[in-house]
């Protein structure tokens, strides 16, 4: 179905018919994303983040974290199922690119957000 368009004063030309993609987008469900919230409010209520953005492309899912909005992303959280057989699905990348923590549970994944609380 062709959709219009409005160009100029009042000139409607059609539109192409939209085109579905060839790969479908990698995206988190809904239990990996609420685990995902659970680990960002944790930072919220510390006081440590304040924003997060969310990415779906062909090869990955990702979860951005930042503390504030026009900085670069502290921590990025991957979902890329490319790597589920090898190093497993998920990864926790620090701001310079390296990569904390990878495996197959999302849940420990996550780990590597928490804090080491040291005794003093």
């Amino acid at each position: 179905m062709n959709e219009l368009r409005r160009v100029g004063a009042g000139v409607v030309t059609p539109l192409a018919p939209r085109r579905h993609s060839s790969s479908a987008l990698v995206a988190f469900t809904r239990l990996e994303l609420n685990e995902l919230l659970q680990s960002y409010g944790k930072g919220v209520a510390e006081g440590e983040w304040r924003d997060y953005a969310l990415d779906f492309t062909p090869q990955a899912a990702v979860f951005s974290i930042f503390r504030r909005s026009a900085e670069a992303a502290m921590y990025q959280i991957e979902k890329r199922p490319s790597l589920a057989q090898r190093q497993g699905a998920f990864s926790v990348v620090d701001q310079r690119g390296f990569v904390l923590r990878r495996g197959h549970d999302l849940s420990r994944v996550l780990l590597a957000l928490r804090p080491v609380r040291r005794l003093k």
